[in-house]
């Protein structure tokens, strides 16, 4: 299993300094991945910190680790813009940037875009046919609900061959089938050890009906740790439970690895200043006991 970490929890009031040296420290420490969350209004919702510029900047401070939206928002999006800016993103990062996109939730952000959020769904498919077939390469002539095209080509080509990986995130039904249509890999938030196998079985099902098997996805997730020593809330259960230790910590990264996930990504919400030190634990202390 790799393990990443998430920037969101350092919050839409930390300097862009901090974010940068929490992504290069995340690198140097040996993480697979440093991750960003997409919000455009805030409150409740979380940071406002804009992934795709967030990540921008991650790739020129960084070398080796990956870029991942987590979940970039994609109906609040023109597709044809964002496939140009992602193409971007991803030449620019060398072919580190990974797309892992939702339908979204947040009525109040919907309606400041202008966008009805009963169509999220529709709309979110057509965008990823829209995405794909613009980084094949030829040319896209196509009409659909929210916008035609006719012998488009994509302004910039991506690195990576056919583009960015798609990560499509959520646990319901409508999520896993896009998942198994159009994803590279499904990325989850908060799954435990015990809720992975049904998420599995329900994927493996969603995968056979498109053709495909459980090992054309790569599993990801999201989860939330506060290692001992440190202060802060999690947003729900957490890694090694109310008192984690290193071995309780190790034994759920475990058995999350046995249900499929290849990358636990670590929503730490720690005081920003010890970010660092949260990450320097995990890798002096849980790393080197997952093999």
């Amino acid at each position: 299993m790799h393990l990443g970490v998430s920037l969101e929890p350092l919050g839409a009031g930390a300097t862009g300094e901090r974010f940068l040296d929490v992504a290069a420290t995340a690198e140097r420490l040996g993480f697979n991945s440093v991750l960003m969350s997409s919000h455009l209004l805030a409150g409740s919702a979380g940071s406002a910190m804009d992934p795709v510029v967030l990540l921008s900047a991650v790739a020129g401070h960084t070398t080796r680790v990956r870029l991942v939206t987590s979940v970039l928002v994609l109906p609040y999006y023109h597709p044809v813009v964002l496939a140009n800016q992602l193409s971007s993103l991803d030449v620019l990062s060398g072919g580190r940037f990974v797309l892992g996109v939702g339908v979204g939730w947040h009525a109040e952000e919907f309606a400041a875009v202008g966008v009805p959020v009963e169509r999220r769904g529709a709309r979110t498919d057509e965008h990823l046919s829209v995405l794909t077939a613009l980084w094949s390469g030829r040319p896209v002539t196509r009409t659909g609900t929210f916008g035609s095209l006719t012998g488009a080509r994509i302004g910039v080509t991506p690195t990576t061959p056919g583009g960015p990986p798609l990560w499509i995130g959520g646990h319901t039904d409508a999520a896993l089938r896009r998942a198994a249509r159009f994803g590279a890999g499904w990325h989850g938030s908060g799954v435990t050890p015990d809720t992975m196998p049904e998420i599995r079985r329900r994927l493996a099902a969603e995968a056979q009906a498109h053709g495909r098997t459980l090992a054309d996805l790569d599993l990801s997730t999201v989860s939330f740790l506060v290692p001992p020593g440190f202060e802060g809330e999690p947003p729900g259960p957490a890694l090694g439970g109310p008192r984690p230790s290193v071995a309780s910590v190790v034994d759920d990264l475990g058995r999350l690895g046995e249900a499929g996930i290849t990358l636990c990504a670590l929503w730490m919400p720690v005081p920003a200043d010890r970010m660092a030190d949260a990450m320097a634990w995990v890798a002096d202390e849980v790393r080197p006991q997952l093999g």
